[in-house]
């Protein structure tokens, strides 16, 4: 049997980190790397791994944001295709007033949030692999 458990268990102030990184853009992880460093305390592979991930996508939703943010200035000067930028970030009241952007987004972070929280390594195409190749992990 498969087992998604790393072979070392992992501290709850670990998860709580690695939880707290993603929910926070990766400013939480970010300064424990710096108290990390003050201190002279070893970061586990876990806690690197996700806080790396989480500075990571935090620095590529910017960047794609302010990207779309272009995008959206030219089309909305084209009558009919203006409508398609309107109706991704119009409030949907299913979704809690969120947009479908807004909701997307969401859900990624409490995914990573969350599988960080039980201990996981949280994987997202692309970006994960990255990340465990900086790391060492693969």
């Amino acid at each position: 049997m498969i087992s998604l458990r790393p072979s070392r268990e992992i501290q709850p102030v670990e998860r709580l980190i690695s939880a707290a990184s993603y929910l926070t853009a990766g400013g939480a992880g970010f300064l424990w790397l710096i108290i990390a460093a003050i201190l002279k305390k070893h970061v586990t592979q876990f806690l690197l791994y996700h806080i790396l991930q989480s500075i990571f996508l935090s620095i590529a939703y910017f960047l794609l944001a302010t990207f779309a943010e272009l995008i959206y200035v030219i089309l909305y000067r084209i009558p009919i295709i203006n409508a398609i930028p309107y109706f991704l970030n119009m409030p949907i009241p299913l979704f809690y007033g969120l947009s479908v952007i807004q909701t997307i987004t969401t859900a990624i972070i409490l995914y990573l949030a969350i599988t960080a929280g039980m201990g996981l390594y949280s994987y997202i195409p692309w970006v994960s692999d990255i990340i465990n190749i900086n790391t060492g992990r693969k």
